[in-house]
C-alpha cells in the first residue's frame, strides 16, 4: 500500500478569505497560500486568520508554504504565521512566482517581519518540495503570474487550479495551460482535483479581460474635459495597463495614488508586467498644477476601504485633491461580498461633491477573475480527475460546483464536500474523512494583537444599544454601602432622559448590592454581578434595549 496523503483545510472552504491549507505525506507538510479575511461588522478587527495552532504544534514539520498569487486572500496571513513561527525558531521558504514574492517581501517588510528564504517560480518549473514533486503552470486570474500546482504525491497527482479563468485573449497573453492537463490526464492521471467554486453557481463564461479596456477608452473620450479617477485594485495589474493605455490615447498624464497602489505599480513595472513611460507619470503632490482636464487618476478604496484614496476624496480629507463637479470616478472593480453597504455609501458620499460616477452596473468597466460553470466544466473535462473536493468559496458556491461535477457524471462516493477545519485521508481506497482541527476565526487589530470574540461582542453592543457603567463602593467592616451609585450611560436613551433613567438605575442596584452586603457578602466580583443582574433587568424589563453594561464595585 502506498503512503497516505493527508489534506488539512485551515480556510477558504465556506468564505472568500483565509485560504489555506497542507498537504502532508510521512509527517512532511507543504502549505498551500496563507490569507486572510476582511472584516465584516467586525468593529476594531483589521483581519481575520486561520487558526494557525495545528500549524504551530508541527512547526519543525513544515517543508515550505506555495502562494498561489498575490492576492490578499492567499498571502495576507503570511505575516502573522511567520511571527508565530519565528517565536518558535522556525524559519520556511515561501514559493512563488516572482510578481507574488515581490508583493510578499512588500508586505513583510511593511510589518517588521524577517523575510525568510523566497524561491521563484516560472512558468512550467518542476521542483521537489519536501516529500511532493511539484509542477507549475501558468493560470489566468486578476492578478499577474498565477500558478495552477501540481503535486506528485504516492497517491497520485494532487492538482490546484488555483483562483482563474480561461481567458482566450488574456491582456498578457498567458493562458490557462489546459494543453498540459490533458497530456497528464491522458498519462497517469489526475488521482484528485481541488478547484476553485467562486463562480460555479453562475451560467456561461466569463468575458475577457481585453473586453474592458475599449470600454474604458469610450468613458475616458466621453468625459473630455473632466479630470478621470479610476478606483481598481492595487495587484489587478492589468487592468491598470488598460486605465494607462487610455490615458495615453487621450493625452492624459497619470497619477498613482495609495500606498498599495505606488508599491505595486513600481514592482510591476521593474518586472516589466506593466508598460507606462516615465513622462506619462507625475506625483500626487503636483495635482495643484495640473490641467483636471488632462489628468487621470488610478488609486486605492473602490471597495470602499475607509483608509484608501477614494474615501478620503470622499469625506473631504485628502491632502493634495479636491474632488467636485468637474471630476468623473470609475469604479472598474465589482464589490467582494460584504462590501456592498460601504461602496454605497461611498458612491453617495462622491456624488454629494458632485462627482459623475461609472461603475459596472452600467458599463462593462470590469470583468472577473474566476472562471464560471463552462470554464470549470472545461477544467473538469481537461484533467479528468478521479477525485475531486471543491475549494475556494463560500459554502453556496462550493455547493453548486459540487454539483457541477454531478452534473459532468462523476460519481458521488467521488467528491468530498468540505469546510473549513476538515481533514482528509486520500488513501488506496479514495477519500477518507479524518479528524477535524480548529475552524475558528483568529481575529487581529492594526497591530497585530489577537481580538476575542467577547470584546467584539462588547463593541458591537456598544456601538449599536450604547452602554451603562455603574460605580458601587461598599464599606467591607461597616457592611454598607458608601454613597448611592454612580451611574453613566451613552447611546442607549435620549439626552433628555438619561438623569431620570440614571436615578433608577442606580436605586435598583443600590437595592440589590445593600441586601447582599446585609447577608455577608463581600466578594467584589460577585458584588458586581449582583449589579450587572439588577441593570439588565431593569433596562430589559423598561426598554426592551441591551446596551453594554458595565459594573464595577470596590470594597474598602
Amino acid at each position: 500500500m502506498a503512503h497516505p496523503v493527508h489534506i488539512t483545510f485551515l480556510g477558504g472552504l465556506g468564505e472568500i478569505g483565509r485560504n489555506c491549507a497542507a498537504l502532508e505525506v510521512e509527517g512532511r507538510i507543504v502549505m498551500l497560500d496563507c490569507g486572510q479575511l476582511f472584516p465584516d461588522d467586525l468593529p476594531g478587527v483589521d483581519a481575520v486568520l486561520p487558526d494557525f495552532t495545528w500549524l504551530l504544534e508541527r512547526a519543525d514539520r513544515i517543508e515550505g508554504c506555495v502562494v498561489t498569487h498575490a492576492h490578499e486572500d492567499h498571502i495576507g496571513g503570511l505575516p502573522y504565521l511567520l511571527k508565530d513561527l519565528a517565536a518558535e525558531g522556525v524559519s520556511i521558504p515561501i514559493y512563488g512566482a516572482p510578481f507574488t514574492l515581490g508583493m510578499v517581501r512588500g508586505k513583510l517588510k511593511g510589518e517588521g517581519v524577517p523575510i525568510p528564504e523566497l524561491i521563484e517560480l516560472g512558468d512550467h518549473a518542476k521542483l521537489r518540495i519536501g516529500p511532493f514533486d511539484c509542477e507549475f503552470l501558468p493560470v489566468t486570474h486578476s492578478t499577474p503570474s498565477g500558478l495552477m500546482t501540481i503535486f506528485g504525491t504516492p497517491q497520485g497527482r494532487i492538482l490546484h487550479s488555483s483562483d482563474f479563468k480561461l481567458d482566450p485573449t488574456p491582456v498578457d497573453g498567458r493562458v490557462t495551460d489546459l494543453p498540459r492537463l490533458r497530456e497528464l490526464a491522458g498519462s497517469s492521471g489526475i488521482r484528485l482535483l481541488l478547484a476553485d467554486s467562486t463562480n460555479a453557481g453562475i451560467a456561461g463564461s466569463s468575458t475577457s479581460e481585453t473586453t474592458v479596456g475599449p470600454v474604458l477608452r469610450q468613458v475616458f473620450e466621453a468625459n473630455e474635459g473632466r479630470r478621470i479617477i479610476v478606483g481598481a485594485f492595487s495587484s489587478h495589474v492589468h487592468r491598470i495597463q488598460q486605465v494607462v493605455d487610455a490615458a495615453a490615447a487621450t493625452g492624459r498624464t497619470m497619477v498613482v495614488m495609495g500606498p498599495s497602489m505606488v508599491r505595486n505599480v513600481t514592482l510591476a513595472r521593474e518586472l516589466g508586467l506593466l508598460r507606462i513611460s516615465d513622462k506619462m507619470l507625475a506625483p500626487d503632490t503636483e495635482l495643484d498644477d495640473m490641467d483636471p482636464a488632462r489628468t487621470c487618476v488610478v488609486c486605492t478604496g473602490s471597495q470602499g476601504e475607509p483608509r484608501a484614496a477614494l474615501k478620503r476624496m470622499a469625506d473631504g480629507s485628502h491632502r493634495f485633491l479636491k474632488i467636485g463637479d468637474r471630476d468623473t470616478v470609475v469604479f472598474s472593480s465589482h464589490p467582494i461580498p460584504g462590501n456592498e453597504a460601504s461602496i454605497s455609501r461611498l458612491h453617495n458620499a462622491l456624488a454629494r461633491r458632485g462627482v459623475h460616477l461609472v461603475h459596472s452596473g452600467q458599463l462593462g468597466v470590469h470583468t472577473t477573475g474566476h472562471g464560471k460553470a463552462d470554464e470549470l466544466l472545461e477544467l473538469h473535462n481537461a484533467a479528468d480527475p478521479e477525485l475531486f473536493i471543491p475549494v475556494h468559496g463560500e459554502y453556496a458556491h462550493l455547493v453548486a460546483h459540487h454539483d457541477l461535477a454531478l452534473g459532468r457524471g462523476m460519481s458521488p462516493d467521488r467528491i468530498l464536500r468540505c469546510t473549513d477545519g476538515d481533514s482528509v485521508s486520500l488513501t488506496d481506497d479514495g477519500l477518507v474523512p479524518a479528524s477535524r482541527v480548529s475552524d475558528e476565526y483568529v481575529m487581529v487589530d492594526e497591530s497585530g494583537r489577537r481580538v476575542s470574540e467577547d470584546l467584539v461582542e462588547e463593541r458591537r453592543a456598544m456601538s449599536g444599544e450604547g452602554f451603562v457603567f455603574i460605580r458601587v463602593v461598599v464599606d467591607g467592616r461597616k457592611g454598607r454601602l458608601i454613597g448611592e451609585p454612580v451611574v453613566e450611560s451613552r447611546g442607549w436613551v435620549e439626552p433628555a432622559d438619561r438623569q431620570d433613567w440614571h436615578d433608577q438605575v442606580a436605586s435598583a442596584v443600590a437595592d440589590s448590592v445593600r441586601s447582599a452586603v446585609d447577608d455577608g457578602q463581600r466578594d467584589p466580583k460577585e458584588l458586581a454581578r449582583m449589579a450587572r443582574r439588577a441593570t439588565g433587568r431593569l433596562v430589559s424589563r423598561r426598554t426592551g434595549r441591551r446596551p453594554a453594561l458595565v459594573p464595577t464595585v470596590e470594597v474598602r
